[in-house]
């Protein structure tokens, strides 16, 4: 199989930034498959980056290269890097976004981007996508071990990506980002639903001070006008509209408190 080589940046697509750093990755291993999974992600946002990242990597070929540049401290002293997590590499800064997918596969390698060698002669300071991160992308596709791009890291960054909290009555978990169509998603997973749901009882979910009446399975489910709840593709928990926004409807954003609640049913 040819190589895979898949972007993740928040470059968006007007600016040449995107396709230079392909041209980079081409002129070192021309044989790569380069895969654009996302350059919309909002700027220097680097929970939103991490969280679509996690999203999808599971599901690319063993020995996918994924570069990563959102980078708000681009021209700073934080560190680019690259790690070796599972069956996948990964390039980007030091600066957390590769925080999701490093705690669901804690990396067997990470390395400081040392090594003159593998990347362009000289290296801007506003534009270190082109002359570090896509150069050291493409030699990891064209077959150089992680081992040989620099000197071990213990100590990368990490971002604070809060979990749920999960009691026996309830699950109080946040909104961690809002998607394109304005559905929020969760840090509810389905198993601890799941979980809560299996001891019996009525289970409420709040959104901040709204109350979400319905727990449906498919977006053409949800009631004209309100809000439902359902797991989807990342089976997490979101909270969605039929056609229309949850977010607007609700005025909720990221960091928006989810409640799970448990009741007993009433006797008759």
């Amino acid at each position: 199989m040819r190589p895979i080589v898949a972007l993740l940046t928040d470059f968006g697509v007007r600016d040449h930034y995107a396709g230079t750093m392909k041209g980079v990755i081409l002129g070192i291993c021309p044989e790569a498959t380069l895969v654009d999974i996302s350059h919309d992600v909002p700027p220097h946002d680097l929970r939103t980056a991490s969280l679509e990242l996690a999203a999808c990597y599971r599901y690319f070929p063993p020995g996918t290269v994924f570069l990563v540049v959102v980078d708000p401290g681009v021209g700073s002293g934080r560190r680019p890097l690259a790690a070796e997590a599972g069956d996948y590499r990964f390039v980007a800064p030091d600066n957390g976004v590769l925080t999701a997918v490093l705690k669901e596969a804690p990396p067997r390698r990470v390395v400081e981007l040392t090594e003159r060698r593998y990347g362009r002669p000289t290296v801007s300071r506003t534009f270190e996508g082109r002359d570090r991160f896509a150069p050291a992308a493409a030699w990891l596709a064209k077959g150089v071990e992680v081992r040989a791009l620099g000197r071990p890291l213990t100590d990368y960054t990490l971002l604070d990506i809060p979990d749920a909290e999960v009691s026996t009555d309830a699950i109080v978990g946040a909104v961690l980002r809002v998607d394109r169509f304005g559905n929020l998603i969760t840090n509810i997973d389905r198993r601890s639903f799941d979980r809560l749901a299996r001891l019996g009882g009525r289970l409420h979910i709040r959104v901040g001070e709204a109350d979400v009446a319905h727990l449906v399975n498919t977006y053409a489910e949800v009631p004209p006008g309100e809000v439902a709840g359902l797991f989807g593709s990342s089976d997490r928990l979101e909270l969605a509209a039929n056609s229309v926004s949850a977010a607007g409807l609700l005025g909720a954003g990221p960091d928006a408190v989810v409640t799970i609640t448990r009741t007993a049913e009433e006797q008759g």
